[in-house]
């Protein structure tokens, strides 16, 4: 078990265990001594980007620290996309990188991933083995003295340098111009780059969450509050809505007439137009087991399948390597587009579901209904203890009569959360009240 490590990353309050200064000052040297291994007698480098949290400056300068003292060269891109951080540690040809990022909560949660020099989050076994090194905390700092001790860096000009490889994702036969667009970059980490590209690929653009104070990031703003946003498309008429979270690794889109479309939706109507030009690697996704099954079948009524993983979009990934797939994504709006990027891409999906749309000559709800969403109830109640489900008798026998009666018509799945002290109930069917219901009884049972 996994003690600082979750689905993704290290994550938590900010100044409480696991996210205090001391304790990411250890994890930047655990990272500087695991990652010199493969830098051939050379000083490695590794890439730190953020958010817009105002606890991120200290979290920034800790890292930076712990590196440093071990001998790393460290350079500072500033508030950046998580998957622009990916995308550099390649360019710059670094050892690694790193965000510091709690994604779409709250301001006062902070949290760490890793990428490694080719761009990939860290596998399981790694993260467990950086774990090791920094509780154990017997860094020998006294071996890297004078020249030894590594450098800082920081440099101002490779968000260019991002927007650039994104343009080129997007077909060069095809414009935006003539697109009204609205974009919530929820006050994160693509304030700057999402209206610079946009713009400059010929949209009007209208933005929200662009104005980040520390403390505002996702606050009612972004993928995850689309009020506002589904508001702007209507009042100003505009073709469609792009809400980013605060690291910009999802997107959720709103169309035309005010609707939400979620990931799922997105994924078919991708994989829908890469059948039809036999692009989609052996016409089959990848998703989680939070997928809706709206999914499923609209794929099996293309002759396409979908491959279910736990949540998280590494092990979206892992499928994607191994089965040599080049689509996935999860519900929530992380989607990986494996001919491009090596996680996901809120501002990639985005230019790659409008090049479908303009391709088209279809409005994105139009083409969006090509999965039928079946209605889905999620719940969730703090636990203090994540006890395995499979050891919890009245759990258990719940699921297994819930699972009879819904029969081939609904799904259900109960699991605990990867980044909080909370179990999730979802479950799936076609008639709302009776799965709501369903789920309050699973529920009640945790205490």
């Amino acid at each position: 078990m996994k003690k600082l490590f979750g689905t993704d990353g290290v994550r938590g309050l900010s100044n409480k265990y696991p996210m205090t200064v001391d304790m990411v000052q250890r994890i930047g040297s655990a990272a500087a001594v695991y990652f010199k291994n493969g830098s051939k007698n050379r000083k490695p480098k590794i890439v730190i980007g953020k958010d817009t949290r105002l606890s991120n400056y200290m979290f920034e300068t800790a890292l930076t620290s712990g590196m440093c003292a071990m001998g790393v060269d460290v350079i500072w891109v500033g508030p950046m996309p998580t998957p622009a951080i990916a995308h550099l540690t390649q360019s710059l040809r670094a050892d690694a990188g790193v965000v510091i990022s709690a994604s779409h909560n709250p301001y006062h949660d902070s949290g760490i991933k890793f990428f490694n020099s080719k761009g990939f989050k860290l596998a399981d076994k790694l993260e467990l083995e950086l774990e090791e090194l920094a509780l154990a905390n017997k860094f020998n700092y006294s071996e890297f003295q004078y020249e030894k001790i590594g450098t800082l860096k920081r440099i101002e000009q490779e968000m260019g340098r991002y927007i650039e490889y994104l343009k080129n994702t997007f077909p060069k036969d095809l414009t935006l111009e003539g697109l009204r667009i609205g974009i919530d970059a929820a006050n994160g980490a693509a304030y700057k780059v999402a209206p610079i590209l946009f713009r400059e690929l010929g949209a009007e653009i209208y933005i929200l969450g662009n104005k980040p104070n520390g403390i505002n990031i996702n606050d009612n703003v972004g993928a995850l509050h689309t009020k506002e946003l589904r508001k702007l498309v209507i009042d100003k008429d505009l073709d469609l809505g792009i809400a980013l979270d605060g690291d910009a690794d999802r997107v959720i889109f709103i169309d035309r007439d005010g609707h939400e479309i979620n990931g799922d939706a997105i994924i078919g109507l991708l994989a829908k137009a890469m059948i039809e030009k036999d692009s989609l690697n052996h016409n089959t996704v990848v998703a989680t087991i939070m997928s809706n099954m709206g999914l499923d079948k609209a794929l099996e009524s293309i002759n396409g399948k979908v491959i279910k993983t736990n949540v998280g979009d590494r092990y979206v990934l892992d499928a994607l390597k191994k089965g040599n797939f080049n689509l996935g994504g999860e519900n929530s709006g992380h989607l990986i587009f494996r001919d491009y990027s090596t996680t996901g891409d809120g501002l990639l999906a985005a230019l790659q579901a409008l090049s479908i749309m303009i391709s088209s000559g279809k409005d994105l709800g139009e083409l969006a209904r090509f999965v039928e969403i079946f209605p889905q109830v999620l719940k969730s109640k703090v636990v203090k203890v994540k006890t395995p489900i499979s050891e919890l008798k009245n759990v258990q026998d719940k699921i297994i009569l819930i699972e009879k009666e819904l029969g081939n018509d609904g799904r259900i799945n109960v699991r605990y959360s990867g980044t909080e002290n909370k179990v999730r109930v979802m479950i799936e069917g076609d008639n709302y009240i009776k799965i709501s219901s369903y789920a309050n009884d699973v529920i009640s049972l945790f205490k």
